[in-house]
């Protein structure tokens, strides 16, 4: 049984993830809102952007499911504070970056520092909390990386009103620095050594083969989908990705447990969080261009802009515990789809002249229908993972969501790119200049503003409503598909509330770290 003194150590333990997640959450925001001001300031292109988003985003993936190994046999407490140490300096070394290459090396060394933290973040939760308290635990988890989302913004836009760019990545120093001191003091340390080895040959083909894929949609709409380097770089990681696949089959102890996947409720809950990050990542990526080049505000502006999303968001997660408690995880995850779906197509039917009242409309609803989903879902998956396969199975888990997260970025950014360039009227402009103004719309309105033409910057509101608009469609239609996959295949009862699941074993989880 568990005693008072650890049930109160245990939500104080809570409390140290709370600053770790709260760390990445500021991060991930406060860039897409930096976004912009850092293109005009560097020069970047709308491709050198995705890669600013995505050095980071695919470095995490790669690297979450070693990182849950390494907490697995040497400390997730150890772990988790070596991770925030490395995103610390990785934010140091962005804070300090001269050029687009160096911002995309510094955004590569944090998403090394976030492939530590956030699978043992989660992977903490199974090992302190039972049945009936974890999606109340990972309600207040998803709580702390919502909460840095509009405070990310609204930081990152002050500083960008009053600072250099370079601001945006020191912020994260003192926050990490607080994580760091909060695992430190108030988190216990697990571990099973049992766990397997990490295997650096799967670590790499995962690296290279969702690099190569990545890199592949980036270029492919300024190359064309035909271009040798296009096609050959899709394949090879088609190529390197089946590989690790069939590399981790054969191994007797793998680190990518395929077994986990066989699991109908993990597989399920997985893939409807994935589809779920997808949609999100992609969002958050087109959408700040948009309130700042086209509607006009500052940075600051665009992050307060943001708050309907988060305020939604932060209702579904209060909301999301009572849904499943009254109509169980499959309608929840379902219907959160569903609203998902509708933001999509209510936003997709933006104009120039919409005005911020409608898009906060969507926004809004966009928030609910994030959290409705994703906490249940992700709440299915973590109660599926047998206690000693916590560390892996959760770093699986969030590898499979950060893979949709850095296709997101890709693939939905190489939509917009396509569309923006494929609408913008450069009649008239010399060609070098029409290059520029067709590599973003920040880049369209600095041309305009150069050679004095309304016409152009008019020209670039349109192109850049009329991508966004297709992309929110895509988002849409992903969202639709995702819930009736999840209404058709998710288990109709959660399983944490399933007889015979791993989780109803022993309540002393403790005892075996």
């Amino acid at each position: 049984m568990v005693t008072a003194t650890t049930d109160t150590r245990r939500w104080w333990a809570l409390g140290a993830l709370v600053a770790s997640m709260l760390t990445l959450g500021f991060d991930m925001t406060i860039l897409n809102v930096a976004l912009p001001t850092m293109a005009a300031d560097l020069g970047a292109t709308t491709g050198q952007q995705q890669w600013m988003a995505d050095a980071y985003v695919v470095v995490f993936a790669a690297l979450m499911l070693p990182a849950g190994l390494l907490g697995d046999r040497f400390g997730r407490r150890r772990m988790l504070v070596t991770g925030l140490g490395v995103f610390l300096a990785g934010s140091l070394v962005g804070a300090l970056a001269g050029d687009v290459n160096a911002v995309i090396a510094a955004r590569a060394v944090m998403g090394v520092g976030a492939a530590l933290v956030t699978p043992l973040s989660l992977s903490v939760l199974p090992t302190l909390f039972g049945p009936e308290e974890r999606t109340k635990a990972v309600g207040i988890a998803s709580a702390a990386s919502a909460l840095g989302l509009p405070l990310g913004p609204i930081i990152g836009g002050w500083l960008l009103n009053h600072f250099w760019w370079g601001s945006v990545f020191l912020i994260n120093v003192p926050m990490a620095a607080i994580g760091i001191a909060a695992c430190l003091f108030l988190l216990p340390e697990t571990k099973d050594p049992a766990s397997p080895e990490v295997d650096t040959v799967s670590t790499a083909l995962a690296a290279t083969g969702l690099g190569s894929f990545v890199y592949g949609i980036i270029e492919a709409p300024t190359r064309g989908w035909g271009d040798p380097l296009v096609l050959g770089t899709l394949g090879a990681a088609v190529l390197l990705i089946a590989a690790l696949v069939v590399r981790e089959r054969r191994v007797e102890r793998p680190m990518l447990d395929m077994k986990l996947l066989a699991h109908r409720g993990f597989l399920f809950n997985t893939v409807a969080a994935t589809l779920v990050t997808f949609i999100l990542t992609g969002l958050l990526f087109v959408l700040p261009p948009y309130l700042q080049a086209v509607l006009g505000h500052d940075a600051l502006g665009t992050g307060v802009r943001l708050l309907p999303m988060m305020g939604g968001l932060l209702v579904a997660s209060r909301l999301a515990p009572k849904v499943v408690a009254r109509f169980g995880a499959r309608a929840a995850v379902s219907a959160g789809l569903v609203v998902l779906a509708f933001a999509g197509f209510l936003g997709s039917r933006t104009t120039v002249d919409s005005g911020y009242g409608f898009v906060a409309l969507w926004l809004t609803i966009t928030g609910l229908g994030f959290g409705l989903s994703l906490i249940p879902a992700m709440n299915g998956g973590l109660s599926a993972l047998p206690r000693d396969r916590a560390g892996s199975g959760s770093g699986l888990l969030m590898t499979l969501r950060q893979v949709g997260g850095a296709i997101g970025i890709a693939l939905l950014g190489s939509l917009l790119a396509g569309a923006f360039r494929d609408r913008l009227d450069v009649t008239g402009l010399p060609a070098g200049a029409a290059d520029t103004a067709g590599e973003s719309v920040v880049a369209a309105h600095l041309v305009a503003e150069r050679a004095g033409s309304a016409e152009l910057a008019a020209s670039a509101n349109s192109a850049y409503v009329h991508g966004m608009g297709i992309v929110l469609l895509v988002c849409g239609i992903a969202a639709l598909v995702s819930a009736l996959l999840a209404a058709a295949f998710l288990p109709g009862t959660p399983d944490a509330e399933r007889p015979g699941t791993p989780h109803m074993a022993a309540e002393g989880a403790d005892a075996r770290q």
